[in-house]
């Protein structure tokens, strides 16, 4: 008699942990080095936070309503997989990072999460303080 095992497949949650450490790691360890990709996130998002007259990526992420929230997730995955298909993967990669934070705000109760979503949230907010210099730096 030969018994089989069955494993569910991982939930959602767990997939998206595995997805938020990946982004992580390759932020840290590649995204970082990559000036254009860092400029690509930090203007995305520096502008997302300047129309809601707010100055960090954190900032934003504190006032947004649920249809905000929603709105900008399909908003980021409908461009994110457009820039994918496109080949511009800084593009797409810049979305990601901004799409995950997001996401990670859902998962708060878990200390790792939030941990992370804090880190990730540091780096946005170094891009977006970069952008905001340069960007005042060009005007005068």
């Amino acid at each position: 008699m030969t018994t089989t095992t069955e494993t569910s497949p991982p939930s959602k949650e767990a997939v998206f942990k595995r997805r938020f450490a990946a982004v992580l790691q390759d932020l840290q360890q590649a995204g970082s080095k990559d000036g254009e990709a860092m400029a690509l996130l930090g203007s995305l998002a520096g502008e997302l936070a300047a129309k809601a007259g707010q100055k960090s990526w954190t900032g934003l992420k504190s006032i947004m309503t649920a249809d905000a929230y929603a709105s900008l997730l399909r908003t980021f995955d409908d461009r994110g997989n457009r820039h994918h298909r496109e080949g511009r993967a800084k593009h797409a990669y810049a979305i990601q990072a901004l799409a995950i934070s997001l996401v990670a705000a859902t998962q708060r109760s878990d200390p790792a999460m939030a941990a992370g979503e804090k880190l990730l949230d540091s780096v946005i907010d170094y891009t977006v303080a970069v952008y905001f210099r340069q960007k005042a730096a060009a005007r005068h």
